[in-house]
């Protein structure tokens, strides 16, 4: 039996690539709406996020998710984000 490959995505925080279901998703739509995907199979172009705070931080300073997503994105979104990660732990 074969086995199946494990997707791999990299972190807009750290950089590291890790297994797929251990990272969050956020995705910004066509409207430009920015969202976090728990699912992982909303339309639109997502980028990866460890579940931890440190590496939003990281992101927010470096400011990865704006040019991941080539938009600004305004300081609510990562209140948004801060929230939901600390929800998950």
């Amino acid at each position: 039996m074969t086995e199946r490959k494990v997707p791999l995505r990299k972190c807009i925080g750290c950089g590291e690539m890790k297994d797929k279901r251990e990272l969050v998703r956020i995705v910004r739509n066509k409207e430009g709406e920015i969202s976090v995907d728990l699912t992982g199979k909303k339309p639109g172009r997502g980028a990866y996020i460890c579940k931890d705070t440190e590496c939003l931080n990281k992101a927010e300073r470096t400011k990865r998710l704006s040019k991941a997503f080539s938009a600004p994105i305004a300081p609510e979104i990562y209140d948004t984000l801060r929230k939901e990660l600390t929800a998950d732990e």
